[in-house]
């Protein structure tokens, strides 16, 4: 008899949608709030755009880490050994709160010299914007990196549901005191940052209460009591500093292009804001469907199903590339009423319309496998070759080509796009070069026979993604716990 399925399709469905829907929601909320500082005028919003470049940059990194914490949890779960998860789960908690404070603090401290160092010769009136809403948004890194960590567990656990009513909720109150804020008491950018530290103040406490409560295997009490065990740690930063560098650095190219960009004026400088929000709209929902994969890839190395890893990962890169079709196809529909409802000026619109459209066409035919097999690579403890590669063709394509297309051959911000799209095709290709190496056999260093006590061999079981008609191989590496 064939051997059921560790994951049911309405036990994917459950899972994927609250994920998906989240995404998708803070995506909308946050075009929602640039649209209402827009309207306070071009420099609120250049100001607001330039500064989160920097604020995504560490919140990914946060993320990356909590996610590194997360596959551990998934991955015990999948063992069953409720006690380690338990036990990982109170060190991601500790170790990603405790970066976050430091990295806070520096910010804080060296505010002014740093916006100048990024921005460089930016308007007067942008830079005072700037420093005003990096302020109040740095005052919340520690909130924001406390709630990763603890959604990131009760993804772990397959509770997807919890976190997305959190985060629904806030995304409200960040509406809602925007509103209040900036058209009632005319605070323009500083209230537009409180009512994000607000927001994301409640999302902390929130999911730390929830994560008290006895409903679920992972159950974490008395935070102020929690100690650092360094091996526990060591295995959650192993997987996530990889992934953190890596999405630290794509993140760090985006501000050197920023950078590039601010030297062709507000006009140019808002329309690569309000088009970098609507892409991250139209990609944000297949995201989600990667995080999820994430969870899926972890218990099932956990419980040693490594045929069943490749099997999810085939599937929900199917899954992804329907959904990245769907998405950019609504986000085109919907581009030039986004801009006339952001009260964007006509060039700026007009620079932002002409490269949605070409995203539109390219992205859904080079995203998904340049994206989507990655989140199962880590969740199998591959991490360090995707930072490498995704490291060499971010600065190679988003960075180099983008400044040349923009400084040398003057595309404008669709220089940018350009480059993007690039990178898309070679990280992508760089993963089908990986497979290659798998499939050969060239994967000595990861088939290490490693014995974990009480559970499975770490072996690495190969397979193939099949999309499009392209048939890419791919090769799981279990972490040995």
């Amino acid at each position: 008899m064939e051997q059921q399925h560790m994951f049911t399709n309405r036990m994917i469905r459950n899972l994927l949608v609250p994920v998906v829907l989240e995404q998708i929601l803070n995506s909308i909320m946050g075009t929602a709030d640039t649209m209402m500082v827009s309207n306070v005028g071009s420099a609120a919003l250049s100001a607001v755009s330039l500064v989160d470049s920097i604020n995504i940059l560490l919140i990914q990194a946060f993320s990356a880490l909590a996610a590194g914490g997360a596959i551990v949890c998934a991955q015990y779960i999948g063992q069953k050994n409720y006690e380690k998860a338990n036990m990982s789960a109170r060190q991601v908690l500790f170790i990603i709160t405790a970066i976050s404070v430091a990295v806070s603090a520096v910010c804080l401290i060296f505010q002014k010299p740093l916006l100048r160092l990024i921005f460089g010769a930016v308007e007067a009136d942008v830079m005072r914007a700037s420093e005003t809403y990096f302020f109040f948004t740095a005052l919340s890194f520690p909130f924001i990196a406390a709630y990763d960590s603890a959604a990131s567990i009760f993804r772990a656990q397959e509770n997807t549901r919890g976190p997305m009513m959190i985060s629904m909720i806030s995304n409200v109150m960040n509406i809602g005191g925007n509103a209040i804020l900036i058209w009632v008491f005319h605070l323009g950018v500083a209230g537009a940052a409180v009512s994000t530290l607000v927001s994301r103040i409640f999302c902390a406490v929130v999911v730390l209460y929830q994560l008290r409560k006895d409903r679920q295997p992972i159950v974490v009490r008395n935070y102020l009591k929690i100690r650092p065990d360094w091996s526990m740690i060591g295995r959650i930063l192993g997987l996530g500093i990889p992934s953190g560098i890596e999405n630290s650095m794509f993140q760090l190219g985006k501000l050197a292009i920023q950078s590039t960009v601010s030297t062709l004026g507000t006009t140019a400088i808002a329309a690569q804001a309000m088009t970098n929000i609507l892409e991250n709209l139209n990609g944000i929902a297949a995201i989600g469907v990667g995080v999820g994969l994430m969870t899926i890839v972890g218990q099932c190395l956990g419980a040693g199903r490594k045929d069943e890893a490749v099997y999810y990962i085939k599937k929900l890169c199917v899954i992804a590339e329907c959904v990245i079709i769907v998405s950019c196809l609504i986000v085109y529909v919907l581009a030039r009423p986004v801009t006339i409802l952001g009260g964007m000026e006509k060039t700026s619109a007009a620079m932002c319309i002409h490269m949605i459209n070409w995203i539109t066409i390219v992205k859904p035919l080079v995203w998904t496998m340049g994206f989507v097999p990655g989140y199962g690579l880590r969740a199998a403890g591959d991490v360090k070759f995707s930072m490498i590669t995704s490291c060499c063709t971010m600065w190679a394509c988003r960075f180099c080509l983008c400044v040349f297309l923009i400084r040398v051959l003057g595309f404008g911000p669709m220089g940018v796009r350009i480059g993007i799209f690039t990178d898309h095709v070679f990280s992508g290709s760089s993963a089908h070069y990986r497979a290659d190496l798998h499939a050969l056999g060239h994967i000595t260093r990861m088939v290490n026979l490693l014995h974990i006590p009480g559970g499975q061999p770490d072996l690495v079981a190969v397979g193939g993604i099949t999309l499009g008609g392209a048939v890419y191989d791919l090769a799981l590496g279990q972490l040995a716990l």
